[in-house]
């Protein structure tokens, strides 16, 4: 059997390295991959957003599944042109992607459906968003509607700050068309926790909850990035919580999807917040999360392809998927000043029997040397019995891992340890 991935950054390892488990794949594509991913597939530079070419690779190469992992590709409707040509994949087409490819729909559907979130105003025009805010709740959230790589959110601490964001948004195009629209969004407190799901469109399978650290700095300091490590399980979610939000918010959303004729099948992320009147969601994702995926699958103890082409065939009510009742933790490896500028080029050194754990992310092969490229570099993920131990053994690896001018936090898991003692 032949699967294409496609997708380049540490996600798409972790997806590549799980599905190599399953003995019936003889080979496996990236498109576009990255020089660490060519250690465990075969990488095509062939960009993520040209879905001409990834179905022309896909009908050359005669795959027989695909896996369409990023954000961008999915709302530009990759599926359906792959499934036009009669290829499966793991993914929702474009008209379900639509839940992240735009903010306005996402919040309008939860609105209509009664699903739990902040309140919220839509604009299409920044000086009425300027004139809204000068009444509106302060502390605020300012988001584009469009896909804006992960940093298309702005919480807005003084009406200064919200101002500044609508105009760096609507007016500056920061986010280009993205910000043609925003949303204007209600504060909320409270511990955020991560929940991917397999779904088939008829029922939803949550994975192992995560916690994201997604600020630059340790204590959540600095600007916030693509995310800097996670811990699995979240000690936040517990069972009922976990219960009140399958009731409350997982069911009603693919509900609503089939619904609206938008019927979601593949990874849906929710990312949500326990506010003191219940878990909210602050946003969905239409696909795996990064680094969420990193610290989430290699806790799953199921055949990957077999839950994938369930939720393909709309089988997935009658497909175990089971997961181990460890931990996980990961840490991730930048470049320094990441998210503004950082170097690159720098020479990689991995460990050989660390290898199996550490997800690429941001790397090109050069002379057979591994270089940094991106700047989230790598990940690296333990599994133990105890959080503690997972965390402590991610940052023995880490000090086994080299290169010029690299950065992590250090506190990744800190805040969940905390929790488990209070809980």
């Amino acid at each position: 059997m032949k699967v294409l991935v496609v997708g380049g950054g540490g996600r798409e390892h972790a997806i590549i390295k799980k599905l190599k488990e399953n003995k019936t794949i003889e080979q496996i594509f990236a498109l576009p991959g990255n020089g660490g991913i060519a250690a465990d597939a075969e990488c095509v530079n062939v960009a993520a957003t040209d879905i001409d070419k990834i179905v022309d690779f896909a009908i050359q190469s005669q795959i027989d599944y695909a896996v369409v992992a990023p954000d961008d590709p999915l709302v530009l409707g990759c599926v359906d042109a792959l499934n036009a040509k009669g290829i499966a994949c793991f993914g929702p087409n474009k008209a379900a992607a639509i839940i992240e490819g735009s903010k306005v729909f996402s919040k309008n559907l939860m609105k209509k459906y009664g699903i739990p979130t902040a309140e919220y105003e839509v604009f299409d025009d920044a000086d009425k968003a300027l004139k809204y805010l000068e009444t509106a709740p302060i502390p605020t959230v300012i988001k584009a509607d469009g896909l804006a790589l992960g940093k298309g959110v702005i919480i807005a601490m003084t009406r200064q700050e919200a101002k500044n964001a609508v105009v760096s948004i609507m007016q500056d195009k920061q986010f280009g068309k993205s910000g043609d629209n925003i949303v204007i969004e209600e504060f909320l407190t409270g511990p955020e926790v991560s929940v991917l799901s397999f779904t088939d469109g008829n029922v939803v399978v949550p994975m192992i909850s995560s916690m994201d650290h997604k600020r630059a700095g340790d204590n959540d300091t600095g600007l916030n990035t693509g995310g800097m490590g996670t811990v699995a399980p979240n000690p936040y979610y517990t069972k009922d919580i976990a219960e009140e939000c399958m009731q409350k918010i997982f069911l009603p959303t693919i509900r609503a999807m089939k619904a609206e004729g938008r019927t979601f099948k593949g990874c849906l992320y929710f990312g949500l917040m326990l506010t003191p009147k219940g878990p909210k969601v602050i946003e969905y994702n239409c696909r795996f999360g990064d680094p969420e995926t990193q610290v989430v699958l290699p806790l799953l103890e199921s055949d990957l392809l077999t839950v994938m082409q369930a939720v393909t065939n709309e089988t997935l009510a009658d497909t175990e998927v089971k997961f181990s009742d460890k931990n996980a933790c990961c840490v991730i490896m930048a470049s320094k000043g990441y998210p503004s500028s950082y170097e690159k080029g720098y020479e990689i050194t991995i460990p050989t029997e660390l290898l199996d754990s550490t997800y690429v992310a941001g790397a090109t092969l050069k002379d057979g040397k591994l270089l940094t490229s991106g700047g989230r570099v790598l990940g690296v993920t333990s599994i133990a019995n105890t959080l503690k131990e997972a965390i402590t053994v991610s940052y023995k690896k880490v000090e086994n891992i080299n290169f010029e001018n690299r950065y992590f936090r250090n506190d990744i898991g800190s805040k969940a340890l905390k929790a488990g003692e209070e809980n």
